[in-house]
Formats: C-alpha cells, sequence, structure tokens
C-alpha cells in the first residue's frame, strides 16, 4: 500500500470517529436521559422540602397546643381568683390579665389555624407528587438504558476503529505521522487529496505553479502541502 493510500486511509477512518464520538456526546437520547434526570432530581428536591415542611408545622402545632392549653389553664386560675376578690384594683388587674391571654390565645389560634391549613395544602400536594414517583422511575430507567445500548454500539465501533488505526499507523513513516497528528490538532481532515487543481481538504483551487510544486514534493517525498492552508496532500 502506497503511502497516500494509508494516510487517505488514516485520514477516513479518523473522520469515522470523530463523526462516532461526535454522535455520542450529542446524541439525542443523551438530552432525553439529561431530561429525565433533572424531572427525578427536582421531583426529590420538592419532595424533601414538601415533607421537611410538613414536619415543621407539625412541630409548630404541637407547641402551640401545649402553649394554648398553659394559656387556658393560667385564664382559669385568674378567673377564679377573680371569684375571691373585692377590691376594685385588683379585680381591675385581673381582668385586664385575663383579657391580655385571651388577645394571646387568640393569636395562638389564629396561628395554629394557619398552620393547619398550610400543613393541610401541602400534605394533599405530596400525596399527588408521590403517585408521580413510579412514572418518573420508569421514564428514567427507560432513558438510561436506550443511552447505554445506543453508546454500547458506539463504542464497539469505536473499538473496531481502534484497531485498524494501530495497524495503518504503524505503517506510517514517524515523521510524516507525526506531521499528521500536529495537523490534526487544527483539523478535522489533515490529509487530503490534490483533486486536480482543487485540495480536497480546504475546497481551494491551486495556482498552475502551485499545482506544479505539490506534484513535485509527492514525487519527492511522497507527500505535498496545499500552500493555502498548509495540509498533506496527496494523489
Amino acid at each position: 500500500m502506497t503511502l497516500a493510500q494509508l494516510l487517505l486511509d488514516l485520514q477516513s477512518i479518523d473522520t469515522t470517529a470523530d463523526q462516532l464520538l461526535h454522535r455520542r456526546e450529542n446524541s439525542a437520547l443523551r438530552s432525553d436521559f439529561a431530561a429525565a434526570s433533572e424531572r427525578a432530581t427536582a421531583w426529590e428536591r420538592r419532595r424533601t422540602a414538601l415533607r421537611a415542611r410538613i414536619d415543621e408545622l407539625g412541630a409548630a402545632i404541637d407547641a402551640a397546643e401545649v402553649r394554648g392549653a398553659e394559656l387556658s389553664a393560667h385564664r382559669q386560675r385568674l378567673e377564679q381568683q377573680l371569684k375571691t376578690v373585692i377590691a376594685p384594683r385588683e379585680a381591675e388587674a385581673l381582668q385586664h390579665q385575663i383579657a391580655t391571654l385571651n388577645e394571646r390565645r387568640g393569636g395562638l389560634d389564629d396561628a395554629e389555624l394557619s398552620a393547619l391549613e398550610e400543613q393541610s395544602r401541602l400534605e394533599v400536594e405530596l400525596t399527588g407528587l408521590l403517585g408521580q414517583e413510579s412514572t418518573l422511575r420508569a421514564a428514567l430507567l427507560s432513558a438510561d438504558s436506550a443511552l447505554s445500548l445506543a453508546e454500547a454500539d458506539i463504542d464497539g465501533e469505536l473499538a473496531n476503529i481502534a484497531g485498524r488505526l494501530d495497524g495503518l499507523r504503524a505503517q506510517v513513516d514517524p515523521g510524516v505521522l507525526k506531521r499528521y497528528d500536529r495537523l490534526r490538532q487544527h483539523f478535522v481532515v489533515a490529509a487530503a487529496a490534490l483533486s486536480g487543481s482543487r485540495c480536497e481538504g480546504c475546497h481551494l483551487d491551486l495556482s498552475a505553479h502551485e499545482v506544479d510544486d505539490v506534484k513535485d514534493a509527492i514525487a519527492a517525498d511522497g507527500v505535498g502541502e496545499c500552500p493555502q492552508c498548509g495540509r498533506i496532500l496527496l494523489r
């Protein structure tokens, strides 16, 4: 096999590998999996937040009930004491304390009712959210499975290509191969055919003088160089 054919075959296989890698990284299945993962993550975050808030409200309701019972007991003691008081000033002070306790108990009851209403609303939301779990998990599993199968197919093709690449690279002169690899860092196509007067790498036409120079280089070294883009040119 000539050097030109080796390099063109090498370029062809490298291009195929590039296309496979691009397909792997930009697969619609990857986007589907990412979207399913994000939905599952958002679901878990909301579930955690709902449970934490429901527990917080439950603790606040329990505390309000305990405090309410304390206020009621205190008020009962004051009301009993009021029944035995004769002095107007003392009676007035007791009535003021009872009114203050009633006001505090009213505010506490309002806060407890608000907490109960919010807790009930969130529990309804949590029940609905938990009902979505099996659907979300199934969608995530399906997306993961589809992506894994597609990636496994591509990885299998890449593995086969790798073996062919190793064989071709072993046959190319080390100096030419180094030059090819350096160009590959900048261009997808590092080695291209000279087709008539056109470089098939940059698709520009060379002048007659440039074509002659390239042909002379190919005749002497087996490879030429495009004066327009610097790619390796072959015939």
